[in-house]
């Protein structure tokens, strides 16, 4: 057999789910009976490493090595030095240097050097940084008073969800790691587990599929091939089209892929949590937020956008609440746009959302002060709703970088 067949890439293929399935049998049956062998978890994660960083993917696997290596030394030094000092220059310096190598990955990637050839980066390396980065904030806090190492390792490199997330936190991790659930929970585990694992791959080989395989392709020839031109502006309807089946194709696609990511936790006895949350229903873009791939924008919530805040009222920067929210909402949301890639893009996409955000808490305060004039009933309720998807489904337009293609290229 041609061994570059054994390389796996997480839930691309029915290959993978078979062996991870048969791989986990003997830790399902512990968690049965009430046990967790963490000895056979570690190995069992390790194998399926290997499998996904082998044959022409080991440069990206010298690279998760070296990473992890210095991630993890990282974090032990800050806590062997938190124990004895908390000089706040020093906290962020273990932030820089913890984000510095992400920030060269995105920029080489984005720039490549042509005198430089060799991989930089790797499958999961945002997600590493992340939880590196909630860790050391946490300790900075006093949230996490003792990193252990074998977990934390474990908690850096658990498979189901390094490549794409969703993003946990130590302490939760930490405490279903180290505490086998009863096995009426683990059945209802299994039987979660099981559903998501079904969702996931309707939504992702099926929905995703018609809507990114199938149609995607044709609607944009479409919209490229049939175009004319409205104020000055090339426009085609088909690009129309294209917005709503891209919107479409990156939710199921996406959704899918953090479905088979919780399934294969909760089967090792993990409560991975959820990604999302029905967000095409969403009332509002603060709502929508707290709907669409939550664990990441809980994460930026948490440790960028509350953060600056704090400190900028620390600081007094601003005398007014209101302008120092939009500042934060502006600085989050170009930090993500960044952190997605150097492109217009990527940028343009984040200034939409903070601007669409600050629109929101706009209105918000608005209807509040003239609540009596305002109607709310089932109608505006559902309008809200409207609004908000299309306003997203634009977004996800800017995203895509379709319009780059279509505009000047």
């Amino acid at each position: 057999m041609d061994f570059n067949l054994v390389n796996l890439q997480p839930y691309a293929n029915p290959q993978y789910f078979i062996y991870v399935i048969i791989g986990l049998i003997p830790l399902m049956i512990g968690l049965w009976f009430g046990k967790r062998f963490k000895t056979y978890e570690a190995i069992f994660s390790l194998v399926f490493l290997f499998l996904i960083f082998d044959c022409d993917k080991w440069q990206q696997g010298i690279n998760l090595l070296l990473w992890l290596g210095f991630e993890f030394a990282l974090t032990m030094f800050y806590q062997v030095y938190r124990s004895k000092k908390n000089k706040t220059s020093v906290f962020y310096l273990m932030v820089i240097l913890a984000i510095l190598p992400l920030a060269f990955v995105k920029y080489y990637t984005s720039f490549p050097i042509s005198s430089i050839n060799f991989t930089v980066g790797f499958l999961g390396i945002s997600y590493i940084t992340f939880k590196t980065v909630q860790v050391i904030m946490e300790m900075r806090d006093g949230a996490i008073k003792k990193v252990e190492p074998a977990t934390y390792l474990r908690f850096l490199l658990f498979f189901p969800t390094i490549s794409s997330g969703p993003i946990d936190r130590y302490r939760r991790f930490k405490k279903d790691y180290d505490n086998a659930p009863s096995r009426d929970e683990y059945v209802d585990m299994i039987t979660k587990g099981i559903h998501y694992l079904f969702l996931g791959l309707f939504y992702k080989f099926i929905l995703g599929w018609l809507f990114g395989t199938v149609w995607l392709p044709v609607i944009s020839q479409k919209a490229l091939a049939i175009t004319t031109t409205v104020f000055g502006i090339k426009f085609s309807w088909w690009l129309i089209a294209y917005m709503y089946d891209y919107s479409m194709y990156l939710f199921f696609d996406f959704a899918g892929y953090s479905l088979f990511a919780v399934s294969i936790s909760y089967f090792m006895g993990i409560k991975t949590p959820m990604n999302f949350n029905k967000p095409f229903i969403s009332k509002n873009i603060k709502d929508f937020w707290n709907r669409w791939h939550m664990t990441l924008s809980f994460w930026f919530r948490d440790y960028i956008y509350m953060r600056f805040t704090f400190f900028a009222m620390k600081k007094k920067w601003f005398k007014n609440r209101i302008r120092l929210s939009q500042v934060s909402y502006f600085l989050l949301f170009l930090i993500m746009g960044f952190w997605h890639g150097l492109t217009w893009y990527y940028i343009v996409y984040g200034i939409f959302h903070a601007t669409a955000i600050c629109i929101n808490d706009a209105w918000l305060r608005f209807k509040i002060k003239h609540k009596k004039q305002i109607p709310s009933n089932t109608f505006t309720k559902w309008f809200a709703i409207f609004l908000t998807f299309n306003t997203v489904c634009f977004s996800f337009l800017i995203f895509s970088g379709f319009l780059d293609t279509f505009w000047f290229k």
